[in-house]
């Protein structure tokens, strides 16, 4: 018997595996030190599948962050499509800030790397203006576009202060907040 990984002859699940290990190599040691042979091991595939799969670390991590960001933006359009009113809506939106979104270290380190990694290399922006492009859409469900934005970026803004700050705000300041950035019951959508 030897040690090591089994070769592996018919492996449909090897691709997805290797996505989700790039996302943990991310995770524990950044872009930077997100390497093939960091991920294969990770993923318990020999090195040589990684250029199988993949034609550079860029595709690799393009498709890592893209998976990321599809799962994040399914959960705030599921949080969003639950609220079957404006004022459940607004709630909603202090659940995406106060349990969602940056919910766990994990998350906060990746959405992080990839603003970093979007900010440097304008090949990945698409990933980003995507990801935001669906969280206003699953706003869109009870506001209008202008406050669609609004409320996306204050989303943001205050997930990060509540992962960072050592006194994370309180959900009722943070449902008067997002009350007075939503505006009258008047600026909703119509249809």
């Amino acid at each position: 018997m030897t040690d090591g990984p089994r070769p592996r002859r018919y492996d449909p699940e090897r691709r997805d595996r290797i996505i989700d290990a790039c996302l943990d190599v991310v995770a524990a040691h950044g872009v930077a030190g997100t390497t093939h042979r960091r991920v294969a091991a990770a993923a318990d595939v020999p090195l040589g599948s990684m250029t199988y799969h993949f034609a550079g670390r860029d595709k690799l991590l393009r498709e890592a962050f893209g998976r990321f960001t599809r799962q994040a933006s399914a959960q705030f359009d599921r949080r969003m499509a639950e609220a079957p009113d404006r004022d459940a809506a607004l709630r909603a939106v202090v659940r995406l800030i106060t349990l969602d979104v940056f919910a766990t270290q994990r998350d906060l380190v990746l959405s992080h790397e990839l603003y970093t990694l979007a900010a440097r290399d304008p090949a990945f922006r698409d990933l980003t203006n995507d990801w935001m492009r669906r969280s206003r859409a699953a706003l869109g469900r009870h506001f209008d576009p202008a406050t669609c934005r609004v409320l996306d970026a204050f989303v943001e803004g205050m997930s990060i202060h509540r992962a960072l700050d050592t006194e994370p705000p309180d959900g009722v300041d943070v449902l008067d907040a997002v009350r007075r950035l939503a505006g009258p019951v008047s600026s909703r959508p119509s249809g």
